[in-house]
Parts: C-alpha cells; structure tokens; sequence
C-alpha cells in the first residue's frame, strides 16, 4: 500500500510517516496542498491523508481537484477540533472519512486499511470489467491431456510457482490463465510479460519499477509489473530468454519476497504467485551455464509439459469450436461449424506453430468462406494423397509448412512467422535449416 500525507506541520506528518513505515506502509509525504497536487499528477496512490487547512491549496481544494483528476483514490481528512463541520463537508464532498486532531495512531491505521481495502476491491473492479474476467472452461478429450489436466487442477490452488514447458503455440499462456482462474487469487490481477519480446536495457525497469530521477528520462515514478501484480499472478513467458544479471535479481526477489525499484532506497514487500514458461530445454540451459541452477529450481517447483497439437489431434475440433465462436464475432460472421472432410484434412496435418496456428488457419479460412461451415477448400493445404504421403516426418511437415507460407506472401518473412504462429528467429532458423534461403 502506497500512502501520501500531506500536512503543512512538519512534525506531524513526519511522525505519521514514521509510524506507517513501522507498518510496512509506504509513505510520500507534501508539506502543502499545491505539493500533494504535484505528486497526485505524477504517482499513484492507494489512500491520501489531507490536512483540512494548509498554505497554497487547502485541503478542500486538493479534494475537489482530486476528484475531477484523479477519481477512485479514498482520502482520509484531519481536521482540528473546531472544524468538524469542514470536515463533515469534506465527506460530503467524497472524502472517505476524517480525524481530529489529537488522534490516536491507531485509529489512523484502522480507517487506513479499510480505504486500502476500499481502493484494492476499486481496482479488482475495474480489473475484471476490462478482462472480462471469464472463468477459463479448458476441455479435453485427448490422452496426452488427461495427466496435465490432472496435474494443473492440484496445483492451482496451492501457493507453489509453477513452470509450464512446451513447443511455441501450445498455449502456455493460456493455461497460466486457467491456473490463476482455479486459484485463491483468482480475484486479482494476472500480469503477462513476454520476457523476450522486452529490450534487455527496459526489462529491469518494467520488471521492478523505478523512482523519479533514476535515470536519464525518468521523469515520473512508475511502478514494476512485480507490483501491478500484487496479491495475483505474474507470468513470466520465455523465461530461458532473461539475461544473466537480471535472474540474480529475481532469485532474490522470489526468495525475499521482496523488490526494490530503480533508484530507490526502501524495499517493497511482495505477494505474488510466479508462474514462469519456456519452449527452451532450461536443464540444457543451465549446464551450458546460460541459466541460473537456483533460479531454475524456484521455478520448477511444480513443472506443466504441454504437448504439441501433433500428439493430441482428439483436441482439434474442441479447439476449432472455441475459436470460431471468437472469430465469428470479432468478424461479424455466422460460420457454424467445419465439414467432416475439414476436420480430416486438419487431423491429416502436423502444425508445427501448434493451436497459435491452428487459430490463424481458422482466422483465414473464416475471411475466404462462402458459406455456413468451412471446407477443406477454405484451408491452405493440399488434401492430395500424394502430398498426405509426402507428410512423413515432421521436418516434412515443416518443411511443407514453410515453403507453402513463404509462396503465399511472397518472401515476406514477418506474413510468414505469424501465419505458422512462430517468432522470426525460430523461422529463419527452420528456412536455414532446410535449405530454403
């Protein structure tokens, strides 16, 4: 919990600081209205204390101004005893409640926690409006799914951090979803960063937050995805691709339980669950020694293997269903379903960019379809025998793959990665590998 006080009485608002502080409250402290203006402008807060009476901008105008810029925060009002009735008005105004001085502490603590509360269900609230906050309905009939179903309904609801393995576009992220969903902090915030897709110098700072003045451009305050996840889920994708130097940090922050923002001398305590993913084999990494051995076992507490789309084709049409529901209404189409003959053609291939591929495959046949179902020619591979035939191997399947998707949009690589649903990295290397530059 982050709290301003702001009191033109210097001892007092630095005796409430301190206290607070006891507390592991952190605490900003204005030494009058206009200052509090400031810092409202330029940080977040979860509850404000406001001196009644004070130089520059009064308490009263700091709270109308607050509640015109930044609405949602709880302000706690201290008044002196002969002036209960601004104080009554300030409640009138928004305020969430007041004290007179003297007070006890810890009555100021009391009234508080319950604002922290107040603003902590505010942004659940909005949390939830903006993700829609459906609970995840993840079914199966395949027999490669049954044991990691199994295993993810026993290990949401505990405390462990979790890493899920898989090939790219088998759904790591959503499965960190669905775990967050099953669990106690299901209510909270799920917090997603693609660990790879930060540059290295900005991943720090968006990891852990950092103080006004840290750096060259730091010219506000901003907190870590660490913190926008407190109480919740942080997920951590392509965790094999964190630098080195970094990991020390997030051993330590894992272990502790606590993080420090750039630039700051105070640390902040944590509550978050990690759930970390990669399609790297991390055992490899750290005997090559790209991969801390320590960081690796706090995060491999309780591992979740996803297998490829190849292995459980009983998934296809389940899958199929969810995703043409999205698509018809993101599209504005009414398709009803796939053909049998779709169906077949989809278990006869071997998508190397897995169930990301699956639903761009959808995505384009949905654009292409004249009418109600999809056909085997709303999809962009051959149902020829001989080309099944050619299929053999998975490096065929590939190979295929790449050479069909690189005709269709004409060498442009970036069309052809998000088409088979891979990063360009992995796609150069597939093209080197089979000789098709």
């Amino acid at each position: 919990m982050r709290v301003l006080v702001a009191d033109d009485e210097k001892g007092l608002r630095e005796s409430i600081a301190e206290y607070l502080e006891l507390e592991d409250i952190e605490v900003d402290v204005a030494e009058n209205g206009l200052s509090a203006i400031r810092q409202l402008e330029d940080e977040d807060f979860d509850t404000v204390i406001l001196d009644l009476k004070m130089p520059g901008a009064d308490g009263l105008e700091v709270l109308k101004w607050m509640k015109e810029n930044t609405p949602g925060i709880p302000v706690l009002m201290i008044s002196a005893f002969g002036e209960v009735s601004d104080a009554v008005a300030a409640i009138k105004l928004g305020a969430e409640d007041y004290l007179v001085k003297p007070f006890e502490t810890e009555e100021l603590l009391l009234k508080i926690r319950k604002a922290g509360e107040k603003r902590k269900l505010q942004k659940e609230v909005e949390y939830l409006r903006s993700t829609g906050a459906v609970k995840f309905n993840l079914k199966s009939g395949s027999p490669a799914m049954k044991p990691v179903m199994e295993l993810v309904h026993k290990a949401a609801p505990s405390p462990a951090n979790i890493l899920i393995t898989g090939e790219s576009g088998t759904g790591k992220e959503v499965f960190a979803r669905y775990i967050h969903s099953l669990s106690s902090r299901s209510s909270q915030q799920f917090v997603a960063v693609n660990v790879g897709g930060v540059p290295e110098s900005l991943l720090e700072s968006e990891l852990f937050g950092y103080e006004k003045g840290a750096f060259t451009g730091a010219d506000r305050m901003k907190s870590g995805l660490f913190e926008t996840a407190s109480g919740g889920t942080l997920f951590l994708d392509e965790i094999g691709d964190m630098p080195l130097h970094l990991q020390v940090k997030l051993l330590r922050a894992i272990q502790e339980r606590k993080i420090q923002r750039l630039g700051a001398v105070r640390q902040i305590n944590l509550d978050v669950r990690i759930i970390a993913a990669t399609n790297r084999d991390l055992e490899k990494s750290v005997k090559d020694g790209l991969f801390r051995e320590d960081l690796f076992y706090r995060l491999n507490v309780v591992r979740v293997h996803l297998p490829p789309l190849r292995e459980r084709k009983e998934d296809i049409p389940v899958l199929c269903a969810g995703f043409l529901e999205n698509i018809n209404q993101k599209m504005g189409r009414s398709i009803e379903g796939l053909t049998s003959g779709a169906i077949e053609l989809l278990n006869s291939y071997g998508f190397p960019g897995n169930i990301r591929e699956l639903e761009n495959m959808l995505e384009r046949a949905v654009i292409l379809a004249a009418g109600t179902e999809l056909t085997p020619e709303d999809f962009s591979i051959s149902s020829s025998p001989a080309r099944r035939k050619a299929q053999g191997t998975l490096k065929d399947i590939e190979r295929l793959a790449i050479i069909d998707s690189l005709a269709r949009w004409e060498g442009r690589k970036t069309r052809v990665a998000e088409e088979l649903g891979i990063d360009r990295k992995t796609l150069f290397n597939k093209i080197k590998e089979y000789g098709l530059e």
